[in-house]
């Protein structure tokens, strides 16, 4: 049986890499040319629909930042390609920490850090793979939201919570300034701005923002207008979204039930989605956090539910693409085992694929997380080696090859529809 699993992996690989050839060079070069668009529910890349396939890799920056290290991500890139993934999600922040900080204190950037980031996204470039660079952290890891409010307590500013990140003015002006600092970053490997940068496929505000002080998510609301609109006007070539779970807010309750627990979060998928200057919508799925303790069973009605509930409101509603930015199983946690796994993740890019090929939102999955051999202090459960698990890259794969042909079929259309007009 292992004989015969081995002869159809790897007769299926090189059958997806001959078709991958073209892709991998198709998506170099989309990302020294058109930047990414969107047209109503769809992403655009030169002039083609353009579907997503990739993963979440945080560490990036970090491992970059150490010549020592910096092999990983070069890595983790070539891994990706592989096996036609052409989008990563990372971090453009590091905020106030003592080991690699890339801002250490308002206004103070760390050279070495910096040059970690270009070179992330000049191996981006290099292998076709696009990336998503989140601006903060919702959470205290790499600094976070805390760390800004505490960088204004220790300046004089009377602040209560957390929470105040998204009202106290000088607060506010830290994050723009960072903002700023980053979108205006000359590569010094590449030469090119990040903001003319086309292998940037969109920027994020905030990784999974929150807000206990309103839980309606009125508060968040406001702070995402005004970010949004200064990171607009200082790039208009680059998508933008907002880095959102998905949580339902204040403005729809009759979808309240959809959140775990039935609670608020501080945050309001449609609303916020909504602002003219968010160009697309995301959901992160972590129903066995969130739901713990409830049977697999329910987990999984969880999952249907959450997952039909966004797209439905991306196709009517919000009417702009959705991407799911987190999804993953853990082998930490109870029950798991590696078919497990890759079932889920079958499901998931089932649902992107039946969205995208029926002209619905849905237009992508980015798993939690993929990471390079020898990375042991980054394994949380959730991390993929696509070395060491031959099953799970085929899944990945396969989703990658399906995308890939509904860009040509979706090519081909248009082409056809060219000609005859």
């Amino acid at each position: 049986m292992g004989s015969l699993y081995t002869c159809i992996l790897f007769s299926f690989l090189v059958f997806f890499n001959v078709q991958q050839g073209d892709y991998c060079t198709g998506e170099t070069q989309a990302a020294s040319g058109d930047f990414a668009q969107t047209k109503g529910t769809h992403f655009v890349m030169n002039g083609r629909s353009f579907y997503l396939n990739g993963f979440n890799a945080y560490w990036m920056m970090y491992m970059a930042s150490d010549p020592s290290t910096r092999t990983k991500v070069t890595s983790a890139f070539q891994q990706a390609s592989k096996y036609g993934m052409n989008i990563a999600r990372t971090w453009a922040f590091s905020d106030g920490v003592t080991d690699r900080p890339l801002q250490s204190s308002p206004g103070s950037y760390n050279e070495d850090t910096f040059k970690g980031l270009d070179f992330v996204i000049s191996e981006a470039r290099k292998y076709g793979v696009h990336v998503i660079l989140s601006l903060v952290n919702n959470f205290n890891d790499y600094g976070g939201r805390k760390q800004y409010v505490q960088w204004a307590k220790e300046r004089g500013q009377a602040i209560n919570s957390d929470d105040d990140f998204y009202n106290n003015t000088v607060v506010k002006g830290y994050y723009k300034d960072h903002v700023k600092t980053v979108l205006t970053r000359i590569n010094s490997i590449t030469g090119v701005a990040y903001k003319d940068d086309s292998t940037i496929f969109a920027w994020e505000l905030m990784n999974e923002p929150r807000c206990q002080l309103d839980p309606s998510g009125n508060l968040l609301q406001q702070w995402v207008k005004e970010m949004a609109a200064h990171v607009k006007s200082i790039d208009n070539n680059h998508l933008l979204e907002i880095g959102l779970e998905g949580f339902y807010g204040g403005t729809t309750p009759e979808k309240k039930h959809y959140n775990p627990s039935n609670l608020e979060y501080g945050s309001d998928f449609i609303a916020n989605n909504l602002i003219p200057e968010i160009d697309f919508a995301s959901i992160h799925i972590y129903a066995e956090q969130w739901l713990q303790g409830a049977s697999e069973e329910a987990q999984a009605n969880f999952v249907d539910k959450w997952v039909e509930a966004h797209i439905e409101d991306c196709n009517s509603v919000v009417r702009k693409p959705l991407i799911m930015g987190e999804f993953g199983k853990s082998y930490k946690l109870p029950g798991y085992t590696l078919e497990k796994r890759n079932a889920y993740f079958g499901k998931l890019y089932d649902v992107v694929y039946h969205s995208a090929s029926s002209n619905g939102a849905c237009a992508g999955g980015i798993f939690w997380q993929l990471l390079a051999q020898g990375m042991d202090k980054f394994r949380d459960g959730y991390d993929v080696v696509l070395e060491e698990s031959p099953s799970t890259a085929t899944v990945i794969a396969q989703q990658s090859h399906k995308l890939i042909e509904l860009t040509r079929q979706d090519s081909n259309v248009t082409e056809s529809t060219r000609h005859r007009s």
